[in-house]
């Protein structure tokens, strides 16, 4: 059940970022919700492969390059979902900040804490 929550939860703030970012959109909110599916998905299988390549980078810029890493997850989110829109690399790269900070935030405040 917390899977579900922390899904719902996605999807909220990313649907709710589409109206206050110009450069991520989305046609309706069924498409939040498979973005967050897709997302959880990319996440589990993607990132890791992603994080050990880009380790060195990572530790030479301090952590920077898993921000760059979370704003690639999201473009590849973008070219599997049709109903997403996301209008470049630096729209990713604030939209995956934003997405962070506040599904982070708001989970710690929802999901359960088992």
């Amino acid at each position: 059940m917390n899977i579900l929550i922390r899904l719902f939860i996605t999807a909220i703030v990313a649907f709710l970022l589409t109206k206050i970012l110009p450069g991520v959109h989305f046609d309706g909110f069924g498409g939040a919700v498979i973005f967050a599916i897709v997302l959880g998905v990319l996440n589990l299988i993607l990132k890791p492969i992603l994080s050990l390549f880009g380790l060195p980078l990572t530790i030479i810029t301090l952590g920077f390059f898993a921000l760059v890493i979370n704003a690639v997850i999201i473009l590849v989110a973008d070219y599997f979902i049709d109903s997403m829109k996301v209008d470049g690399f630096w729209w990713a790269f604030i939209f995956s900040i934003a997405l962070s900070i506040i599904t982070s935030l708001a989970n710690s405040m929802f999901a359960d804490k088992d």
